[in-house]
C-alpha cells in the first residue's frame, strides 16, 4: 500500500520521518513548517484520496490537531465509509502536543478506554473506522511514536547499522524536543538539532526526492557516533565527513560527480536535473520554487552551462524573484516584475503578491514572462480579410 507522510518542518519531524522510512518505503513526504498551514495540506490530501482508486496509507506526525485537522480526520472518515472496508485509506496520526486532545474533544472525538499496560500520557482515539488510528502521548515525541509504534505500518526492516542507530536517534530527540533537561543525553543530543537546522535547507531543497534521504542519513550518522561515546564537539567536527559519505553513496551512479568538489558544487549538476525542482515555461526559461540564493545560483549555473535553458528564474514565497541568464535576457525578463539590475542577474518582484508552491508560481510566472498572442482570427481587420479574399 503506497504511504504518504505529512510531517512537521523540525528536528521532531524529520525523527519521525526518517524512523517511518527506515521500516517502509514512504512515496512522498511533505514537511509542513507552521501549524495553521496544516488546514490546507490535509485538504489537498483528502482531495487527492477521492479520487484515488487503489487504497494507500496516509500518516500524519508531529502536527498538533488544530480544528481543521480534527475536521478532516471526521471527513477522512465519512470518506472511508462511503469506499467500503475492502477499498478504505489508512490514516495513522501520531502526536504529542496536549492542545490536540481538547481540539478533538470540541469536535465529539474522545479517547477510547485505556488499556491497562499503556502510560498514562497515552491516549487512543476512539474510532468505528479500524483503518484510522489516532494516538496522543504528551509523554513523548513523534519519533519515539513512530518507533514504538512501528507495527502499524512497518513492511520491511532496515540494515544493521540503522537497526543499531536508531535506538540513540530516538532516545536522543526524545530528550531534546521535550526539552528533558533532567536527562543527561539532553545537552549531547543538541547537536543533532544544531546540525539538522545547518543542512535542512542549503544543500538538497524540500521539495526534491532526495531531501529525506539526505537528512535522515546525516542524523543516523550523528546518532551512531553519539551512541559511540563522542562528544558534541567532535560530532561537529565530523559532520563535513559525514556529510560526503552520504553524497558519496547518494552520487555513485550519477553522470560526472566530482568527489574532488565541495558537497554544493557536486550536488549542482544532480539538482539541476531534478523535474521536482524546476518546470519549463512556455518562452523556454525554467522556473524554481523557494530556493535558496546559493543553491540557486550554483543551480542555475548549471542548467545553463548544459545548455538546458538560456533564463532560469527563482521565486520565493514572499513574491520576490531572482532572475539568471547567459544571453543578456535576465534584465528584460526582471523589468516585467517592476525589477532590475545586471543584464545576465536581476531581480523583481511577483506583481500578485506571493505563491504558495512551484504550481502556483508558474500559474503566476507564466503568462507575465510569457504572455499568450492574440487570436486575430477574432478581430475585425481578420474579418475585412476575409470579405477581400
Amino acid at each position: 500500500m503506497k504511504i504518504t507522510q505529512l510531517t512537521h518542518h523540525d528536528l521532531d519531524g524529520y525523527g519521525a520521518s526518517t524512523v517511518v522510512g527506515a521500516y517502509a518505503d514512504v512515496g512522498r513526504i511533505v514537511h509542513v513548517s507552521r501549524y495553521a498551514d496544516v488546514g490546507p495540506v490535509v485538504e489537498a490530501e483528502l482531495g487527492r484520496l477521492r479520487r484515488t482508486d487503489e487504497p494507500e496509507t496516509l500518516m500524519m506526525t508531529d502536527l498538533g490537531l488544530e480544528p481543521v485537522a480534527v475536521t478532516f480526520l471526521k471527513n477522512f472518515a465519512a470518506l472511508n465509509a462511503k469506499r467500503g472496508p475492502e477499498r478504505a485509506h489508512r490514516l495513522i496520526v501520531l502526536d504529542h502536543h496536549a492542545s490536540s486532545l481538547d481540539q478533538l474533544a470540541a469536535q465529539g472525538l474522545m479517547p477510547a478506554p485505556p488499556s491497562t499496560d499503556a502510560p498514562a500520557s497515552f491516549s487512543r482515539i476512539a474510532f468505528d473506522d479500524p483503518a484510522i488510528v489516532v494516538m496522543i502521548d504528551e509523554a513523548r515525541c513523534a519519533t519515539r511514536l513512530a518507533y514504538e509504534h512501528r507495527s502499524l505500518y512497518a513492511t520491511t526492516e532496515p540494515e544493521a547499522e540503522v537497526t543499531a542507530a536508531l535506538p540513540v536517534l530516538v532516545a536522543a530527540i526524545d530528550a531534546v524536543d521535550l526539552w528533558r533537561k533532567d536527562d543527561p543525553l539532553f545537552k549531547q543530543a543538541a547537536v543533532l538539532d544544531e546540525v539538522f537546522w545547518d543542512n535542512v535547507s542549503g544543500f538538497i531543497p524540500v521539495a526534491h526526492p532526495s531531501h529525506d534521504r539526505f537528512i535522515g542519513r546525516l542524523l543516523l550518522g550523528m546518532a551512531a557516533r553519539l551512541g559511540g561515546g563522542a562528544t558534541p564537539a567532535s560530532i561537529e567536527r565530523d559532520v563535513g565527513a559525514l556529510r560526503t559519505a552520504v553524497l558519496d553513496a547518494m552520487l555513485a551512479d550519477q553522470p560526472g560527480d566530482d568527489p574532488a568538489m565541495t558537497a554544493r558544487m557536486r550536488l549542482a549538476p544532480y539538482l539541476a536535473r531534478s523535474p521536482a525542482l524546476f518546470r519549463r515555461l512556455e518562452g523556454g526559461a525554467k522556473l524554481s520554487f523557494g530556493l535558496d540564493a546559493g543553491t540557486f545560483q550554483r543551480v542555475s549555473d548549471a542548467i545553463m552551462a548544459s545548455g538546458d535553458a538560456k533564463l532560469v528564474i527563482n521565486l520565493q514565497r514572499s513574491g520576490s524573484m531572482s532572475f539568471r541568464s547567459n544571453n543578456e535576457t535576465a534584465l528584460d525578463a526582471a523589468r516585467k516584475f517592476g525589477g532590475g539590475g545586471h543584464k545576465d542577474a536581476s531581480g523583481g518582484r511577483l506583481t500578485t503578491g506571493t505563491a504558495a508552491s512551484l504550481a502556483d508560481a508558474v500559474a503566476q510566472v507564466g503568462p507575465i514572462l510569457d504572455p499568450p498572442k492574440p487570436d486575430l482570427s477574432n478581430s475585425p481587420f481578420a474579418a475585412l480579410q476575409k470579405l477581400k479574399g
